[in-house]
């Protein structure tokens, strides 16, 4: 196994551009960090071209790819890239899967994620997503990074088993929805149908907007369906990942 002292060493630049996204996008490739993730990609069969491990940490933790460099790195480096406050000590470089828009026309409903900017309710909609039955993910540009190390740490080993498609531009999006025989649902309040009642089943595309200014003007007038989802007291809104939770299994609610 190798080593790494150095903060000038090749193989250790390359891993830590990888922090910032425009390099995970131009690469192709983001970090993996902790135990079970690691031994799930490897169960799922992702590509991983490199595993570190932080100085001291026995590399007999049940984690070793024929195919990946293991690279134990000193205790500082390892650091600069882990993103985790209490870290295993256990990170590896591995390569997004390239996907086929044809993987969306599966059964189940489809996620659009309208400009959302939490990574943490990303990764957690990704991950109600594959609980929920759904055939498959769509990012819409100006969503944020769904390779970013707080995504795939709240997506959990979902991350590998759902089809995800990000940087789309709206019609693209659409598109993909219409070729994969969807209607489109969006959240609103004027003019929506209790969620409830709504005509929502596993040939929906169901659209999570942003956080803070909602659904886009523009997926608004496309829409194919309207839905609000009851509320009382003073509370203007849910949570975005709540919201799509809601909405994802009444979907799936309809087919089982």
């Amino acid at each position: 196994m190798k080593r790494i002292t150095s903060a000038q060493n090749n193989i250790y630049k390359s891993a830590l551009r990888l922090t910032r996204k425009k390099y995970r996008d131009a690469e192709g490739k983001y970090i993996l960090e902790g135990i079970k993730p690691l031994k799930d990609a490897v169960k799922q069969g992702i590509e991983i071209e490199s595993i570190f491990f932080r100085e001291g940490i026995e590399n007999g933790l049940g984690i070793i790819s024929d195919t990946a460099n293991l690279i134990e790195l000193e205790g500082s480096l390892f650091d600069e890239i882990s993103d985790t406050e209490n870290s295993q000590g256990v990170l590896a470089v591995v390569k997004k899967k390239l996907q086929d828009y044809f993987g969306f026309t599966g059964p189940g409903s489809l996620v659009l994620l309208d400009r959302l900017q939490d990574p943490g309710n990303i990764g957690t909609i990704i991950r109600t997503a594959e609980a929920a039955g759904c055939a498959g993910i769509l990012a819409i540009k100006g969503t944020g990074d769904v390779y970013s190390p707080k995504v795939v740490r709240s997506a959990a080993g979902s991350m590998f088993r759902m089809p995800i498609a990000e940087g789309l531009e709206t019609s693209e999006a659409v598109e993909i929805c219409r070729k994969a025989g969807k209607k489109i649902a969006v959240s609103c309040l004027e003019g929506a149908t209790d969620y409830r009642d709504a005509d929502l089943d596993e040939n929906t595309a169901i659209v999570i907007g942003n956080e803070g200014r909602g659904v886009s003007e523009e997926l608004m007038e496309l829409a194919d369906v309207k839905v609000k989802i009851p509320m009382t007291g003073e509370i203007e809104s849910l949570n975005a990942a709540v919201a799509a939770g809601i909405l994802l299994y009444q979907a799936a609610r309809k087919v089982r």
